[in-house]
């Protein structure tokens, strides 16, 4: 692409993100009766009040409106972030024994009390980047309490690393609501790629030497243990002793750890780690880009033993990939992933966008037709995804435009 092409990308990346995404999340998905947002929106925008408020969509609309701020500081953004802090805070947050419930009721009565540590983590990354928008020392410090939390209750001491769901005390052992306990793993890929993302966004805020060591260890055990050496694919489940407990990879989750690793290694500030991380992260993106990508520039859902298990294109691996590839060109200066990001974006504005209602459908099923089965809004529908992916591949190609 040339320097005018890629500026041109990047704006229209940035302008869906402000004309098309977040409209939707300022407007139909916003709960006007109870507060807060909408548990369940079907994609013609009927509601379920059935379904549950949780607390992973919720933290994740905190940090997009916290972060959108970021990028056009208007008030609007601002009032919607404080709108997301208010359920996160008064409703979500365990003035106990601290931390976020895992789900509330249409009305914000609390419905699983359990300390789900993926939830966890998205409550740091939301508190931590409220307060890098707007200052908020009471919120970073929840932030940091939420990690003390985290450090003492959740992490595995001997074999490092984070187990999956806790007690609402944080006294024993629960089961995880993100996919495991039918294996009987205690950690996932899954987990700690989300805590490594949200340690990375509370270092920024908070350069605490402890936090840095917990940023390195995950690292570590990313490279070590959870990337697979042969395939280039992470392993998804495992026991304490990272014995891998699964044989099976989302392309998705790949593209995503491959440039959330080298975001975490930025901040940290160690050139030598960056350089590492980063020959892994093309490694991955070559990988994905070679055996998930269709012909039609979609990313596949899932793989197993080099193959594609799983041909549906699901909204939120298309998010990734876009700036995953953008994050491989930058580190190799290779087009083909240049290329492929075109592509993606190209087949998300074609078929995952919905052109109509606004936001974006959950994804196509491998038919290439859209699943009606699945809602616009739930609690792990939300603008989180497709807004990060926004505001990321727009700041990285207005730089790579200059």
């Amino acid at each position: 692409m040339t320097a005018t092409e890629i500026k041109s990308f990047s704006q229209r990346v940035s302008d869906h993100l402000f004309d098309h995404i977040l409209p939707f999340w300022s407007g139909p998905a916003l709960d006007n009766e109870q507060g807060g947002w909408m548990a369940w929106l079907s994609n013609d925008l009927k509601p379920d009040r059935t379904k549950p408020k949780g607390l992973v969509v919720n933290t994740r609309i905190l940090w997009t409106f916290a972060a959108a701020h970021d990028l056009r500081q208007e008030a609007r953004y601002h009032d919607l972030a404080d709108r997301a802090l208010d359920w996160v805070m008064n409703r979500f947050w365990d003035t106990q024994y601290g931390g976020g419930f895992w789900r509330l009721d249409d009305a914000g009565k609390v419905i699983d009390d359990s300390k789900q540590v993926y939830g966890q983590a998205f409550c740091i990354y939301g508190l931590a980047q409220y307060h890098l928008s707007f200052n908020s020392p009471p919120a970073l410090a929840k932030a940091k309490e939420l990690f003390a939390l985290l450090d003492k209750h959740a992490r595995e001491p001997k074999h490092g690393g984070y187990l999956e769901a806790r007690s609402r005390e944080w006294v024993s052992a629960v089961r995880s609501q993100v996919g495991v306990a039918e294996l009987g793993a205690t950690k996932s890929m899954n987990t700690n790629l989300h805590v490594l993302e949200a340690l990375t966004t509370l270092y920024r805020a908070w350069k605490d030497p402890l936090l840095a060591d917990r940023l390195r260890e995950l690292i570590r055990l990313f490279r070590e243990k959870i990337l697979d050496p042969r395939t280039q694919h992470f392993h998804h489940f495992f026991d304490d002793s990272w014995k891998v407990l699964s044989d099976n990879y989302t392309f998705g989750h790949d593209i995503e750890g491959s440039w959330l690793l080298c975001e975490a290694a930025e901040v940290l500030d160690d050139k030598p780690l960056l350089h590492e991380v980063e020959q892994v992260a093309v490694r991955m993106a070559d990988v994905a880009l070679k055996e998930g990508l269709s012909a039609d520039g979609g990313l596949c859902y899932e793989g197993k033993t080099g193959k594609v298990v799983g041909a549906g294109k699901d909204w939120w691996p298309q998010a990734e990939a876009l700036v995953g590839f953008i994050n491989a060109y930058q580190i190799s200066h290779e087009e083909k992933y240049l290329e492929a990001a075109r592509k993606v974006w190209e087949f998300i504005d074609r078929t995952i966008v919905d052109h109509v209602h606004g936001d974006w459908f959950w994804g196509v099923k491998a038919d290439g037709k859209v699943d009606p089965r699945q809602p616009k809004v739930s609690e792990w529908k939300g603008p989180y995804h497709s807004g990060r992916a926004c505001l990321e591949a727009a700041r990285r190609l207005s730089a790579l435009g200059e």
